[in-house]
């Protein structure tokens, strides 16, 4: 059995700091493949995730690895020390970037290839592709499928009867099969997703099985408690699937480091491992890497790679439903009424990636009257910019018994809101009355940043006057402050 990583370097733009190697603000091309490096050798991740999502693809990231740091990789075998997971787009709703996982998926024996020449022997430097937007059984299935068919079995194909194979023609093609990890992002599909890894399961021999579930784009679309119970829900019906099928199932969770986003830091990584106790594999996004002395985020790093797997915790589900069906209400509505302020402070988040607009999940555009909203971590930018930090939208519609229950099941929850309530201007114009009584009945004492609440308050005064210069250097400053951009 391969060791399953714990720690998953990725390529999430969140960062307010630019790292030092890289030579542009905005990290593209040679400066992802430095990262990578820097991600194993440095800080000590085990596992880089490769975007091939929504950018121009560099499909020779084996080859430039293993050509550009020669001695590091000689002693940590890629594929068997660290892993390069491919994050590829999904077809059934990424229409246009289809043909891309094509690309991809081919991809994969000449990275195989360029590692048996590297180390003298078969090695498989990836055997995983990560496929977001999940949700069905069917979209995992196809992968699988088209790789095992069309990729590795084709090479046994001959020409005509009387010629040469594609094998014989151009070389064995490996691995024989791939993983596909099944990422689940919204609500519907994160509640289902036992199920789905069940089907997907039900005809393959396999011993193991990653999963990974979202959290960004699920507290986009439904707001923070929603996102933490869906995460909870779905981690409890995994290892009910693994209980019942025998297959090990190792969940991978997304997390950043904004609250909204995960709440994931090199300085709170021991409360959210105890928290989730059943994770395998956390995601290590650019904040964490780069807002952070590196020996705090090496520190990190190495406990969330030893710390002990234990069962999820079980939870309620009749009690969360409802909870999550109100309080998702109360949050878009009160996101719909923002929408002005967050596209205005949008256009001053830097951009940290190279990157073309992606899909994403999130529903307004179709179910909120038309009105359209930056990905997650400019939109939590944005809120953090304006002093209405994400985390406090729809907490009006929690009952006493309803926060008893938040607090029981999702114990960083205070913590998550008193670290949001530091970067709030509840005297600001867009903190409504409710929202102050909401703040005071769950008994939160607002203990404001002051330097941040002045920064955003300058910023605020900054963009009614159309400064956009001076407004873009104090969104990066207030970014820099609570170290994450969003």
């Amino acid at each position: 059995m391969r060791t399953v990583p714990r720690t998953m370097s990725t390529q999430h733009p969140d960062n307010a700091s630019v790292p030092f190697f890289s030579s542009s603000p905005v990290l593209a091309g040679e400066d992802e493949i430095r990262e990578a490096y820097y991600a194993y050798s440095h800080l000590g991740c085990d596992e880089q995730m490769w975007d091939v999502e929504g950018k121009e693809i560099d499909t020779y990231v084996v080859k430039k690895l293993l050509s550009f740091y020669e001695p590091y990789f000689r002693e940590n075998v890629l594929g068997e020390t660290v892993n390069l997971t491919l994050r590829v787009p999904n077809p059934t709703v990424e229409t246009a970037e289809a043909k891309v996982l094509l690309e991809t998926l081919e991809s994969i024996p000449r990275s195989y290839d360029a590692a048996r020449l590297f180390y003298g022997r078969d090695v498989t430097p990836i055997y995983e592709v990560i496929l977001p937007m999940t949700t069905s059984a069917r979209c995992i299935d196809r992968i699988y499928r088209y790789y095992c068919r069309f990729i590795h079995d084709r090479q046994h194909e001959r020409f005509a009867p009387d010629d040469l194979t594609i094998a014989e023609w151009v070389g064995e093609s490996g691995p024989e099969r791939i993983d596909v990890i099944p990422l689940f992002e919204d609500l519907p599909s994160m509640l289902s997703a036992p199920d789905v890894v069940g089907e997907y399961l039900s005809d393959k021999d396999v011993a193991d099985q990653r999963v990974f579930l979202a959290r960004s784009d699920t507290a986009m679309n439904y707001g923070l408690v929603s996102a933490a119970l869906a995460n909870k829900i779905a981690l409890a019906g995994f290892d009910r699937l693994a209980e019942r099928t025998g297959v090990r199932i190792h969940p991978i969770l997304g997390m950043g480091s904004a609250p909204f986003r995960g709440g994931l830091t090199p300085r709170t990584a021991e409360r959210v491992g105890r928290e989730y106790p059943s994770v395998v594999t956390f995601s290590i996004q650019s904040a964490f890497k780069y807002d952070y002395p590196p020996e705090e985020s090496r520190a990190a790093i190495e406990h969330l790679r030893s710390r002990e797997i234990g069962p999820a915790r079980q939870i309620d589900e009749e009690r969360a439903a409802p909870i999550m069906a109100a309080y998702s209400e109360v949050y878009r509505a009160r996101v719909l009424e923002l929408a002005g302020t967050v596209n205005a402070y949008a256009k001053l988040i830097p951009a940290r990636r190279a990157r073309k607009l992606h899909i994403g999940l999130f529903g307004y555009a179709r179910k909120l009257e038309g009105v359209t909203l930056p990905r997650a971590i400019s939109f939590t930018g944005s809120l953090y910019s304006a002093g209405m930090p994400p985390e406090l939208l729809g907490l009006e519609s929690l009952s006493a018994d309803d926060l008893a229950f938040v607090r029981e099941v999702y114990p960083s929850f205070d913590a998550k809101l008193a670290e949001a309530l530091r970067h709030a201007d509840l005297d600001g114009p867009l903190a409504t009355p409710q929202l102050r009584e909401a703040v005071r009945r769950a008994g939160f004492d607002w203990e404001p940043d002051t330097e941040y609440l002045e920064t955003t308050r300058r910023l605020r005064e900054a963009l009614e006057g159309r400064q956009d210069a001076v407004a873009a250097g104090l969104v990066l400053q207030a970014a820099l402050r609570r170290r994450f951009l969003g």
